[in-house]
């Protein structure tokens, strides 16, 4: 009995590490089963042919990008798209923006789009000198006027049935818009060419 108690406790921390203050925190991968049921009749060469089981449609939303254009995930139909939850402060968050630039650098040709949603890190403006000295070449978005980012974060959550406890977490979302695969964690370039290279 105790031991099942202790597995049970081992369990849950593992699910709500997060990234606090900078600190890192374990990496998940939360996969989707493969489901020979969901093709698409409307599928390009470049596009796997099957989605994932339990993949389900991305919620669209509207944020701000740094120079106060509204932006709607619904504006990149047909495109697929990394959906990045992130702050400045966070350094696993950190860690992953090289990789971010390089992927948009080869790929955003092909039709990548990376959309980093900025959590709690102040102003468009102190996350734009972010951006500049960091050399960010793709979208980011915060807050329209007050807590929308919030919005959005809790709306992925419940999107995919799991709330979004820590920050990096990605969602890769293919070109009709669904979620096909969801990282809790910093991860390389390689590991997200690897997921991303079927839809692109």
């Amino acid at each position: 009995m105790k031991l099942n108690i202790i597995k049970i406790i081992a369990i849950s921390v593992l699910f709500n590490i997060s990234c606090d203050k900078g600190s890192a925190q374990k990496k998940q991968d939360i996969s989707f089963k493969k489901d020979k049921k969901s093709i698409s009749k409307t599928v390009r060469p470049n596009q796997i042919n099957k989605r994932p089981k339990g993949s389900v449609l991305a919620p669209d939303f509207s944020l701000s990008d740094l120079d106060g254009n509204i932006v709607q995930l619904s504006d990149y139909k047909g495109k697929v798209v990394m959906l990045n939850f992130w702050g400045t402060w966070c350094g696993p968050c950190r860690k992953e923006i090289p990789d971010f630039i390089k992927l948009i650098d080869k790929y955003q040709d092909k039709g990548l789009e990376i959309l980093g949603v900025t959590l709690t890190s102040g102003p468009p403006s102190r996350i734009k000198q972010f951006s500049d000295r960091m050399g960010i070449n793709y979208t980011l978005l915060t807050d329209i006027s007050g807590n929308e980012s919030q919005m959005v974060t809790s709306l992925y959550g419940k999107a995919t049935g799991r709330p979004i406890s820590g920050i990096p977490t990605t969602f890769i979302i293919d070109r009709q818009g669904y979620i096909v695969k969801k990282y809790i964690g910093p991860r390389s370039e390689n590991i997200f060419y690897n997921a991303l290279k079927p839809y692109i």
